[in-house]
């Protein structure tokens, strides 16, 4: 249905992740914005856990090889469709021949493009998320062209829609994080606990799928900074002996040796993934189990949102 023109950055393919494998030693991945990910398949009426591109920290170009319904998402992008140019969070009809260009501006880091009927791509360990380190899946390159299956809808119906993101999601680059204290907290200083909680942090150059590395106010161990490795996930934030944070991403290994002060909840993530290295002013907020998870509930009640997991 599409034909690759030209891809910059990182072009996957990401669904809600590869689950169940942690104990083997395999990453969930997954898209880096759930909630991005989430509202492109809404727009274009497909299934909760359907297949979509996700671009990271580039460009990429698109020909429709037949009349298709397409929506994009995330922060940092624009679309131009043949001759318009097209607001993120929307679905829109592209005709067969048109070209599509997903082109990087600034304001985050990660787009989403998602088409009526999801793309069929092979799944590996029931999930079609790449995984490039773990050699699951390919990244998308000119020529590639990638199919879909068959839309909800008539084309026509799931066309011009348009999602409030702004009611929802507060996509910044001066975030407040929400975190949940961690597991070694008792490894940090009062001093060091407070200069977490009070100090700016930027994103580093040194960023991937896998974790994003910060920099600002170290902060201080009480016993050392290495410990016997035990599980990880998407949000554990890990304190090396340098004392700049390290937060887990999509691709974050199953286990890990430093500890960990924190760990993000899930209405952060979206917030922190679009983060611009050098630019971004993050900040962290502690709160509870119980208000993460209130808040969790009431985004996917208000907003209709469902979970894979």
């Amino acid at each position: 249905m599409l034909e690759v023109l030209d891809v910059s950055g990182l072009v996957t393919f990401q669904d809600s992740g590869r689950h169940g494998f942690a104990s083997y030693g395999v990453p969930t991945s997954g898209s880096m914005d759930w909630f991005a990910y989430q509202a492109a398949n809404s727009l274009v009426g497909n299934s909760v856990n359907a297949t979509v591109i996700e671009i990271g920290l580039g460009e990429a170009v698109f020909r429709a090889k037949r009349n298709c319904i397409l929506a994009v998402t995330g922060a940092g992008f624009e679309v131009l469709n043949y001759v318009w140019t097209f607001p993120l969070w929307t679905s829109f009809f592209v005709r067969a021949g048109w070209v599509v260009h997903v082109k990087k501006t600034s304001g985050g880091n990660w787009a989403y493009l998602a088409a009526a009927g999801g793309f069929e791509v092979e799944t590996v360990l029931n999930s079609s998320s790449t995984y490039l380190r773990g050699g699951l899946g390919d990244s998308i390159h000119a020529g590639d062209i990638l199919q879909t299956g068959k839309p909800s809808n008539e084309l026509l119906k799931l066309a011009a829609r348009n999602f409030p993101v702004e009611k929802y999601m507060a996509y910044s680059q001066s975030p407040v994080i929400e975190v949940i204290p961690g597991p070694q907290k008792e490894r940090f200083t009062e001093e060091g606990l407070l200069t977490f909680l009070n100090s700016e942090y930027t994103l580093s150059a040194s960023f991937d799928r896998m974790g994003y590395r910060l920099d600002g106010s170290p902060i201080q161990h009480s016993a050392g900074a290495d410990l016997i490795s035990e599980g990880m996930m998407m949000g554990s934030i890990q304190v090396p002996a340098n004392g700049q944070p390290i937060i887990m991403m999509a691709d974050s290994p199953t286990t890990g040796g430093y500890p960990k002060i924190a760990c993000v909840v899930k209405t952060s993530l979206p917030l922190l993934a679009q983060c611009e290295s050098g630019v971004s002013k993050i900040r962290f907020k502690e709160t509870t189990v119980e208000e993460a998870q209130n808040k969790y509930r009431e985004l996917r009640t208000e907003r209709g949102l469902q979970s894979a997991v």
